[in-house]
């Protein structure tokens, strides 16, 4: 079971503000804000901390787990939330999400199958493409083998259903690192004791959109958080 605490952290990165907009890099382990499906926490969300350090509320315009971190959309005012969220429903941004996985993953592909949403019981179609960026083998046995293989993964969803990525590679048996769920508790394990690293293993990197009001074309990105660094060293990986 993860025992993990919620990070201490003195302020969130925002990563751009305007008069509409605030996208921020969402640290690990923040929930975005109070509900029913994570009605048992009652740690401080990241709009509870956000509207301490900025003096005002803000108003999602989509969703990240409360385990992933990275890039994420916030609106000033709730007016302007529709026309931000239909570009997520029309299909009208591109993100980029980084993930590390258990084994050697294909080159390249895509992952069509459906995701039950936990909540409704209903499967909706999803699309996820990938490519691996980077692999390495480690002379740590994980059961049941004597050596461990990991992949860094690009992943380029084309809707974004709840935890779709994360049931995705579990899919296709690559289950990303730190994954408590739908990962493999074996290789979770590892990473604690090895690396003392106990946080999922996704970062939403960038998102790219035409900004619904300005008409411009925009892209942000969010830096990887310190687990991230203390793999790419370890692993001698070259950051995406």
């Amino acid at each position: 079971m993860n025992t993990s605490t919620q990070p201490t952290i003195t302020a969130v990165e925002i990563v751009y503000e305007d008069d509409v907009l605030v996208a921020v890099n969402k640290p690990n382990n923040y929930l975005i804000h109070h509900s029913n499906y994570a009605r048992n926490i009652e740690e401080i969300t990241l709009l509870e901390q956000l509207q301490q350090q900025l003096g005002f509320p803000l108003y999602p315009a989509h969703r990240l787990d409360r385990k992933t971190s990275g890039i994420l959309l916030l609106l000033k005012d709730k007016n302007f939330v529709a026309p931000f969220q239909a570009l997520f429903t029309n299909n009208a941004i591109q993100k980029t999400y980084y993930a590390i996985v258990r084994g050697f993953s294909p080159e390249t592909g895509k992952i069509d199958t459906p995701v039950k949403n936990d909540d409704t019981g209903v499967y909706k179609d999803a699309l996820t493409n990938y490519n691996t960026i980077a692999r390495i083998e480690l002379d740590i046995p994980v059961h049941p083998y004597e050596k461990s293989r990991y992949s860094l993964m690009e992943l380029l969803p084309e809707t974004g259903r709840m935890h779709q990525l994360r049931k995705h590679l579990n899919k296709i048996n690559h289950p990303i690192v730190g994954d408590y769920k739908y990962g493999d508790r074996f290789h979770n394990r590892m990473y604690e004791t090895q690396f003392n690293c106990n946080y999922l293993f996704l970062h939403a990197y960038s998102i790219e959109f035409i900004h619904p009001l300005s008409h411009q074309k925009i892209k942000f990105t969010a830096d990887f958080p310190e687990d991230w660094y203390k793999m790419f060293t370890k692993f001698n990986w070259q950051q995406p």
